[in-house]
């Protein structure tokens, strides 16, 4: 992903340009009924979630190459493969389905459905939960083009979470887009930075010294005119997951940092980025509703959200290391080095999905359980709990 500056970016189209500024319009108008000023968390939340208008409600396409940026399971099939082995652990163990939290094109669930189905493991359903109408039709175009019709009969799309659930819950990518408050320290005092508008969307900070928020960031010793992010969302996500699983794990991958890195000092800008046709930047003001907005992932909040309502935090590791150890290497090893054609692309894929220079290092690995005692397997090495 390449960061360049805002005035360089791909012009929408007059299509798109309409449909941004609808939102805007919409935007406006709650900053308004609000009494001029709009939270961040809210803000996007709106950017990306408005029913239609929306990022991840409306009709563009965000994934893969023709998108707005590339996720694992889009670079090749070979990250579900790999990520089989551990849930085919965790099926074993519970006898419980699988839960997938935001789905996007199906990749993931129609990839793993196959893997599955080749280990002799296939849970009885197959959930997804996504809150987008568009990404659930294109969800099941995608699984009804590739799985035969007994998968995509297992596959049941939930407008909520349910009261009880056993087996997995898998969020790939899920937690960097839960919306964030911002957080300003200036002069020993903590601010929410928010959003008003007069003429155009800009930044305002109001003083904060009580509430969720300011007991989310108030411990950390932060230096001056220092702007970070605080996700109370993100724990409210936990504790429902928490309640509702009755026995399992809750394994989430995203990109993030404990929070002795995420707060580091010299993290002073923060982690709040743009994606926009494969472009990286930090302006969330422009092509609203055309480009994702997320954060890095404070995963120590995670972990003692989990802990919090009974969790026990089964793991925690690099990308790469989870992947060694579910067993890349064997499932790459299936194909023969001189199939060029195949191992070729097969190779690549490694690359991006383990080097230190890609995803390797900056996705994390965690996971979260109930009444689940065996070790799970893509944390029998290099376990970094103790880092949280």
């Amino acid at each position: 992903m390449l960061t360049i500056p805002t005035s360089t970016l791909p012009a929408p189209s007059e299509e798109a340009l309409l449909h941004s500024q609808q939102l805007a319009l919409l935007i406006r108008d709650e900053i308004r009924q609000c009494g001029g000023w709009l939270s961040f968390a809210q803000f996007m939340q709106m950017a990306l979630y408005t029913p239609k208008l929306g990022y991840y409600s409306g009709g563009a396409k965000k994934f893969g190459m023709g998108g707005d940026f590339i996720t694992a399971p889009e670079i090749s099939p070979l990250f579900a493969k790999t990520l089989a082995y551990q849930v085919k652990q965790i099926l074993q163990e519970t006898k419980g389905n699988i839960l997938e939290l935001g789905a996007g094109t199906g990749r993931l669930a129609t990839d793993m459905l196959h893997a599955l189905q080749a280990m002799q493991q296939l849970p009885e359903r197959y959930y997804i939960l996504d809150v987008s109408a568009h990404l659930r039709r294109i969800q099941l175009e995608t699984m009804r083009s590739e799985l035969p019709s007994d998968l995509v009969d297992r596959v049941v799309w939930l407008d909520s979470l349910p009261d009880k659930f056993t087996g997995l819950v898998l969020g790939n990518e899920v937690l960097d887009a839960v919306p964030v408050n911002l957080v300003y320290a200036s002069d020993q005092r903590l601010y929410e930075r928010g959003v008003a508008y007069e003429k155009d969307f800009f930044w305002q900070d109001k003083s904060i010294s009580e509430g969720d928020l300011f007991d989310a960031v108030s411990m950390y010793a932060f230096p001056d005119q220092y702007l970070t992010e605080a996700s109370p969302q993100s724990v409210g996500l936990i504790h429902s997951l928490a309640r509702m699983l009755d026995a399992g794990v809750i394994l989430m991958l995203d990109y993030g940092f404990p929070a002795h890195e995420y707060y580091h000092p010299q993290r002073n800008q923060g982690t709040l980025m743009c994606h926009y046709q494969h472009y990286a930047h930090g302006n969330p003001f422009i092509n609203i509703g055309l480009q994702d907005i997320t954060s890095h992932v404070d995963f120590t909040r995670i972990a003692q959200a989990g802990l919090e309502c009974g969790l026990q935090l089964q793991g925690f590791c690099s990308q790469a290391q989870f992947l060694m150890n579910c067993g890349i290497l064997n499932v790459m090893s299936k194909v023969s080095p001189h199939n060029i054609a195949e191992y070729a692309p097969l190779a690549a894929a490694a690359q991006k999905l383990l080097s230190p220079a890609e995803m390797g290092d900056l996705f994390k690995v965690i996971a979260l359980a109930k009444k689940f005692e065996p070790p799970l397997l893509g944390f029998v090495s290099g376990d970094k709990s103790h880092t949280l």
